[in-house]
């Protein structure tokens, strides 16, 4: 079984939405996976940020609330989580397991941060990872714009020495059109 993680497309996080890179087309690439998703009776999990340690992303304040363009159903699945990697004393592990996922399809914001811990710890724990390419943003940091950093992760994943499984790396229209 299959899932779609979608990590931290919070409100706070695209205060403006400019401040990410390609906002509007990413939001649009995971919610056209998302539906594919559950078309296809696979689990669609939204992760989000809880910075209570940060004093930010506050539980059930509107910068903690997913953005509303997301396209949310009521058999969707939520975790919260406290840093960077998805899987670090959350119960991401304990849903998968209950629901027999062994491949994840991984989407959301940032690039350079919690996507790519949550890819890689992924990795560690022996999941196939799939990243869509063209449904994962971020901010420009201080020495890289944004789309050069979603350039090198998307090379980066795509070059990384396989545990169990190599990342695949694909682009939306690619992954709807071989479901």
């Amino acid at each position: 079984m299959k899932a779609l993680l979608i990590i931290d497309m919070q409100i706070g996080s695209f205060k403006p939405y400019a401040a990410r890179y390609n906002t509007m087309e990413v939001i649009n690439n995971i919610n056209q996976i998302a539906d594919n998703f559950r078309k296809n009776g696979d689990k669609v999990i939204f992760i989000q940020h809880d910075g209570t340690k940060e004093n930010c992303f506050l539980p059930n304040t509107e910068d903690w609330q997913l953005l509303p363009e997301l396209n949310q159903e009521t058999d969707d699945l939520f975790v919260s989580k406290t840093v960077n990697d998805s899987f670090y004393q959350t119960d991401l592990q304990e849903i998968l397991e209950k629901h027999n996922i062994s491949n994840l399809v991984i989407t959301g914001c940032a690039t350079d941060f919690c996507v790519d811990s949550t890819v890689k710890s992924a990795l560690t724990k022996d999941y196939k990872v799939t990243v869509v390419g063209d449904a994962h943003t971020t901010a420009s940091r201080p020495h890289v714009d944004a789309l050069n950093l979603i350039k090198h992760y998307n090379w980066l994943w795509s070059e990384t020495t396989p545990a169990k499984y190599k990342i695949d790396l694909i682009s939306t229209a690619d992954l709807i059109s071989t479901e």
